[in-house]
Order: structure tokens, then sequence, then C-alpha cells
């Protein structure tokens, strides 16, 4: 208790110090923001073992690091990211460097008039009325203390605005590239999308190191609003330093008839902690979450996904998969909420997590609470090893135990990754998991 109380101190003073940096920015309306969540972050404790929804996830190793705010501009590095560009992609590029916008290295291609790619810094200096009117309004920083050190520490991050009936053919890649320069920093990236009414995007979310020993703390809150008839597809690649904590989290508003797909990819940090919460706010929406985890050692994944359907005729489909080896720990949280008047809801969840060895553990807890009768739903989820049979089989074809081990794995993966519509992401994340698993070999 005593450590995360001096956590807690050292957090409030660098709040100070921000605010104090600030100038004139302490008048815009954003800081009322911050100055709300730093009096929420003051009151609200770090989580525990002892609390239901951390229950399987002990944060008390991140606790024990004084990580401090990024002093330097992003533009006080010199970097080449072209290694970080699924296959030299020609796509807008938009890059942080710690959490902070570079000019230098991002690349805007010509896009629809009106369409809006920049960064939150600026869109708060310009006093952009989609930020006045939606930013803080979806992720709940009065209950969730990492929630509110982010708002209080709003500052940058990428701002992303799609008008009516605009269509953006290709991805957006956004790359939060972390280069910690051996120091343990605190990178808080704040993201805000927003899609007008029949509107259409593709966005990425790229989280990187330039070291995998670099030992930092990435905290990430994203909102998404998808308006009436809009379409979000939405990737999330986190490869993160082995030694780095993720917390991440990502809330999205759905109005009517709105479509959203989210693919969340996780390769990297010692701990990475992903929420994940939508709600249909009208019918007829639609919204597919996928996701993919990858493990070794001593890492601990968790995933705590919350779908409120608050409205009626809206469709869900979830399907989570982990693959774990050495002492890796997994954890999936998945929870469904049909309400009272949300009739002809359709909602189906899934977890499979494969087990590569002996000390490797998953905690999975698919859940659905329906206060309505005339709904189909649906969960499951399955812990296991790989398929006896299966290996049984290529062996008798000739296939080494290596390879054939790598083709199953390939094969588990493959229900989520098959879904990535970006050709060069999805062929990024075989090539990592042919890699990982010599399926190359002959």
């Amino acid at each position: 208790m005593e450590n995360t109380l001096d956590i807690k101190k050292l957090f409030l003073s660098h709040f100070a110090d921000f605010e104090n940096s600030l100038n004139g920015g302490k008048a815009k309306p954003v800081h009322e923001l911050r100055r709300s969540a730093i009096s929420k972050f003051s009151e609200l404790q770090f989580p525990t073992t002892r609390d239901e929804e951390w229950k399987y996830t002990n944060i008390s190793p991140l606790l024990k690091h004084d990580f401090v705010p990024v002093q330097k501009s992003a533009e006080d590095y010199e970097f080449e990211v072209n290694h970080f560009l699924f296959d030299k992609m020609e796509h807008s590029l938009i890059v942080f460097i710690n959490g902070m916008y570079s000019s230098g290295l991002s690349k805007i291609k010509d896009l629809p008039k009106g369409v809006v790619v920049k960064s939150l810094s600026e869109a708060i200096k310009e006093d952009n009325p989609i930020v006045k009117r939606h930013l803080g309004q979806y992720a709940d920083f009065k209950n969730h203390i990492f929630t509110s050190l982010s708002a209080a520490f709003v500052q940058d991050g990428a701002f992303i605005y799609i008008p009516d009936g605009k269509v953006v053919e290709d991805p957006i890649h956004i790359l939060f590239l972390t280069i910690s320069d051996n120091q343990k920093i605190l990178v808080q990236p704040r993201n805000l999308f927003v899609a007008g009414k029949n509107s259409q995007f593709t966005i990425i979310e790229h989280f990187a190191s330039t070291s995998d020993e670099d030992i930092y703390f990435t905290n990430s809150v994203t909102e998404i609003v998808t308006e009436e008839n809009a379409f979000v597809d939405h990737l999330k690649v986190q490869e993160e330093s082995k030694k780095a904590f993720h917390i991440g989290r990502m809330d999205v508003h759905q109005e009517r008839n709105s479509n959203f797909v989210s693919h969340l990819i996780s390769f990297g940090a010692a701990i990475s902690r992903n929420d994940f919460n939508s709600r249909f706010n009208d019918d007829g929406g639609e919204s597919m979450l996928n996701g993919l985890f990858l493990i070794e050692g001593t890492q601990l994944f968790d995933a705590h996904t919350l779908i409120d359907h608050a409205k009626p005729h809206c469709n869900s489909h979830e399907h989570y998969k982990g693959i774990l080896m050495g002492s890796s720990r997994g954890v999936f949280n998945g929870k469904v909420i049909v309400r009272k008047n949300a009739q002809k809801t359709n909602a189906f969840q899934e977890n499979n997590n494969i087990i590569l060895s002996d000390d490797a553990l998953v905690n999975t807890k698919p859940q659905l609470e329906i206060f309505a009768n005339d709904v189909k739903c649906s969960h499951g989820a399955t812990i296991g090893q790989l398929d006896n049979d299966a290996m049984f089989y290529l062996k008798t074809r000739g296939i080494g135990v290596d390879r054939a081990k790598a083709i199953l794995i390939h094969a588990f993966a493959s229900d989520v990754v098959r879904y990535i519509k970006v050709n060069a992401v999805r062929e990024y994340i075989e090539s990592i998991l042919k890699k990982k698993f010599h399926e190359d070999q002959s």
C-alpha cells in the first residue's frame, strides 16, 4: 500500500509540473477535463488481485517503477521508420515518438475534401468543435484509475475526422514508436476518431519500440464514434518491448446501422491489459471483435471486453484466440449485456486457447447478461493443446514434428487473421507466426 501511495504522489507531482508547462493551454476547455481527471485520480486506488476485474492480473510489477513523463520533443529524434511500415505500404502515415507527434516522419496522402488527420494537440490548439464535443465523453475516467491518469495528461495523440458521406479507401497508419533511451518513461497517447454519417475508413494503431529490452509504460486511450451508417475497420498491433507495460483502453460509441470491426493482435509487453467497451446507441448496429495474442516467457496478456446491446436489432460477433508458451499467463473476460428493450439481438462470443507448455496458464470467463426474451445469444471457451490426431496425420505424410506443429498453429490463428482486410498487415502477422514456429522449414 505504501508503494502505491508513493507512486500516486509521484504522478500528482508530475501533473503539477505538466500544468505549469501549459502556459496559455490552461485556458483551453480541455483543461477542465484534465483538472476533473486528476481530482478523480487522487481519489481512486490502483487495482489489486482482490478486485474482481483484476483478479488474474497482478500489476504490482508495473508499480515498482518510477515512470516519468517524456521531456524531449518528437522532433529531437532522427529515426528511420521504414522498418515499421508493413512491407512499405503506401498510405497516410502519422507518427508519434514517445506519444508526441512527429511532423517530419509523418506523411499524409491526398485525402477526400474535409477529412482531417492530424495530431490531437494541434486540434486542441485550434479549438476544434469535434474535439470539444467528443473528447473524454466515452472513456470513463471517474471509475478507472488508468483512464483518469490518461485524461489528466491529455496532450497529444491522433485525431481523425471523416465527414458525412466521405470514403477513405487507403488505411491510415498510426505508428506509436517508443524510444526510451534506457529511461523509464510514461507514454500516454490519446486518440479520437469520429466517422460521420455514411462514411468509411480503416485505421491501424501500431505500437512498437526500438528495443526489446526497454522498460517503459504505455497508457493508451482511444475513443471512437461511428455515426449513422458509418463503417470503421480498426486494427491494433501491439509489439512493444517484452519488458514494457501496456495498458490500453478503447471505447466505441455506435449509432444507427453503423458497423465497427476490431482486430487486436498482441505480441509484446511484459504485462498487456486491454479494455474494450462498445455500446449500441440505436437500432441496426453491427460489431465484430477479433483478437489474437501470442505470448511466451513470463508475459501476461489480459483482454476485458464489454459489448452493451442497449438497443434492438443489433448484432455482435466476438472471437479471441490465444497461443501461450513458457510460463506465460492469459486472461480473457468478455461480457455481453442485452438490455430489456434490446429485442432481436444476435450476439456470439468465443475464446479459444492453445497452451504449448506445462507452465502456461489461461483464465477465461465469457459472460452473457440477458434481460430481453427475443434474442439469439451464445458463448463458449476452450483451453487445450494441439490435436494429437492432426499431428499424427501430418507426420504420416512425411512432415516433421516442428513443421507439423507450425502448420496447426497457423491454422488455429487463421480464424482471426483471415478477417484482416489490409493485405500487408495480414501478411506481416502471418510472417511473424511462421518465423516464430519455423513453418518455412522443409
